[in-house]
């Protein structure tokens, strides 16, 4: 993959679940209710929140963020054999003041003082992003906060990608895209972004047919990308 500085970058576009929020921290506020199956819990939750987003998407379906989680959750914890509905709901409003990565505020306020617009492109709801952005203090670092409810289909389809061009007036080589999930990096590279992959957990690439021209464990090497400080 590439690394040389970008020159032609007019926003910095993130997604915003597992790239700027932790979405196992959920389940780990939690983690003394379910002893040794938290770490599985939390990981089918995730599995099936992504799946369920898809399979609507071709089936023609939408049922927004919010509903998608609840029921993703729901067969996580009928998968482990829970049936606790005080849980359920406490995981779910935990779900709305998910933990900022340590580095997200940093990266947003270099962002803004260099020049560059930002913006969240994500599958959440508009409700939950507002939570998400507000319990972690980054009100002041976004210009944009974009949700695919506005279009009621999911990521990878183009037409969200479009949300971030259009929010912006700008060209897709425009946009720097950031996303921690593999399969939303080859989307935004395949609608024409250039991409950093936030690879925070050591996965291996996708087989698709667009790659991401960056990838690190963690933002901060966003800067070094647009040649930020340092």
């Amino acid at each position: 993959m590439t690394d040389s500085t970008e020159t032609d970058i007019k926003a910095c576009v993130f997604d915003a679940y597992g790239t700027l929020f932790d979405v196992h921290s959920a389940v780990g506020k939690h983690q003394h209710r379910f002893g040794d199956v938290a770490s599985s819990v939390s990981a089918l939750w995730r599995t099936k929140q992504l799946e369920y987003t898809w399979l609507r998407s071709l089936m023609g379906d939408y049922a927004d963020f919010w509903q998608v989680t609840g029921e993703a959750l729901e067969y996580a914890l009928d998968a482990h054999e829970i049936n606790d509905s005080t849980l359920q709901d406490d995981l779910m409003q935990a779900y709305l003041k998910l933990t900022a990565y340590s580095e997200v505020p940093g990266v947003l306020q270099a962002l803004q003082a260099a020049g560059y617009k930002t913006a969240i492109l994500s599958n959440g709801e508009p409700k939950m992003l507002g939570a998400a952005v507000e319990g972690s203090g980054l009100n002041n670092l976004l210009d944009e906060c974009l949700s695919v409810d506005t279009l009621r289909i999911f990521k990878p389809d183009p037409s969200v990608y479009r949300l971030a061009t259009d929010a912006f007036g700008i060209e897709p080589q425009q946009v720097l895209f950031q996303s921690s999930n593999a399969w939303d990096a080859a989307g935004a590279a395949h609608f024409g972004f250039r991409v950093l992959w936030v690879n925070r957990f050591g996965q291996r690439p996708e087989r698709l047919p667009a790659k991401p021209q960056y990838e690190a464990q963690d933002l901060n090497h966003l800067l070094t990308v647009l040649g930020i400080g340092g």
